[in-house]
């Protein structure tokens, strides 16, 4: 499944699952394993943790926060990490990619409501403003990306103004905003609850 990890190349036509989607070896094409059960629930933790670019302890703990809130475990998962501030500043267009908006996040090139913060993990809430430091505006990188991702429309809880290189958190994300992520969180739920 293509979960779009390396930003732009993934857009063309280099990308790896075009050009081979299968495993490696003689009998890659030919073999194709039935999972059921765990492996359906494994599988589809690591495609989650591999798409937000986590180890397995960060995404173990985050299970345990959202276990331990009000509501549904699954959603308040798929929240807390769409809430970590290296995902918003690549839901927001700065970085072509979440390794990279993790970077910039760890090299301090943004500020949260006007403090510098270099942890890709910050939970960001409603009302915080991020924009990029005075010193960074003219980075190219952040340029490229800002240009780079200027089609693609942003989430509905989140206000910005990419000519300043600064945004809004509206709201808390819901499930139903993040159509893109092809994710039931509910068989990660049920890994984790065994």
């Amino acid at each position: 499944m293509k979960l779009f990890l390396k930003g732009e190349r993934c857009h063309t036509e280099k990308c790896a699952i075009e050009k081979r989607n299968f495993p490696p070896g003689q009998h890659g094409k030919d073999r194709k394993p039935k999972i059921v059960g765990y492996g359906l629930q494994l599988r589809e933790k690591q495609k989650a943790r591999r798409y937000y670019g986590l180890l397995e302890g960060q995404f173990r703990n985050l299970f345990e926060k959202a276990a331990g809130q009000k509501g549904i475990t699954g959603e308040n998962l798929l929240g807390a990490l769409e809430k970590r501030l290296d995902n918003v500043v690549y839901r927001m267009g700065f970085g072509t990619s979440r390794r990279q908006a993790r970077q910039l996040v760890r090299h301090g090139h943004l500020l949260v409501n006007g403090h510098k913060v270099n942890i890709p993990s910050f939970q960001v809430r409603p009302n915080d403003v991020l924009e990029v430091r005075e010193k960074s505006k003219n980075n190219p990188t952040i340029l490229a990306a800002r240009d780079a991702t200027a089609h693609a429309p942003s989430p509905n809880w989140l206000e910005l103004d990419r000519d300043n290189l600064k945004g809004r958190v509206i709201a808390q994300p819901k499930r139903e905003e993040l159509v893109q992520i092809q994710l039931n969180e509910q068989l990660i739920v049920e890994l984790y609850s065994k």
